[in-house]
C-alpha cells in the first residue's frame, strides 16, 4: 500500500475555483450593499439640508439665495454658494455635508420664486443616487418636479427634495 504525501493537482484546482467562486459572490454583494449604503447616506444628507432650511426660512422669512441662483448645479451648496454660506458652521448645521464617494462633491441646490422674482420662496435639493429605480426604493418617493434648471426625474437617477 502507497501512503498519500498530499494533495493532488485536480484536487487543489477544485478547492482554488470554488474559493475563487465564493470569494467573487461575496464581493458583488458587498459592493451593491455598499452602493445601497451611499445613497442611504445622500437621501439623510438630503433631509438634514431641507431641515436646516426650514429652521432658516422659519428665522429669515425666505431660503437662501436669489431665485434660480444656482440650477441645481452639482455644487450647489459647495463653499461660496449662498446655501453654504447661510447655513454652514451656524445652529442650522455644523457642517455642509457632502457626497460620500467624494468630499468636494455637494448636492445641488435651487433656490427659486414660483412667481419668477423677489424673495426665495420654495427649493429643491438634489443628489445624483447610484441605484435609483423609479417604481421603488428613494426615487419613489421623491419630487419629481424641473423648476428652472434642477433636473428631479427619476429616469436620470437623480433624488429631491421640495418644500
Amino acid at each position: 500500500m502507497k501512503k498519500s504525501r498530499g494533495f493532488t493537482l485536480i484536487e487543489l484546482l477544485v478547492v482554488i475555483a470554488i474559493i475563487g467562486l465564493l470569494a467573487t459572490i461575496v464581493l458583488v454583494s458587498v459592493s451593491n450593499s455598499r452602493r445601497k449604503a451611499r445613497d442611504s447616506r445622500r437621501v439623510s444628507d438630503l433631509r438634514q439640508i431641507a431641515i436646516a432650511l426650514e429652521m432658516y426660512n422659519d428665522d429669515m422669512g425666505a431660503y437662501p439665495g436669489a431665485p434660480a441662483l444656482n440650477n441645481c448645479a452639482t455644487e450647489g451648496n459647495g463653499p461660496g454658494s449662498a446655501l453654504f454660506t447661510a447655513l454652514q458652521g451656524t445652529t442650522y448645521v455644523s457642517s455642509m455635508p457632502s457626497d460620500p464617494l467624494s468630499a468636494t462633491t455637494y448636492y445641488g441646490y435651487e433656490g427659486y420664486n414660483p412667481s419668477g422674482s423677489g424673495t426665495v420662496t420654495r427649493y429643491v435639493l438634489r443628489a445624483l443616487l447610484e441605484q435609483c429605480v423609479a417604481t421603488s426604493g428613494p426615487c419613489a418617493s421623491d419630487a419629481d418636479l424641473t423648476p428652472g434648471g434642477c433636473d428631479c426625474t427619476d429616469a436620470n437617477r437623480y433624488y429631491c427634495v421640495a418644500p
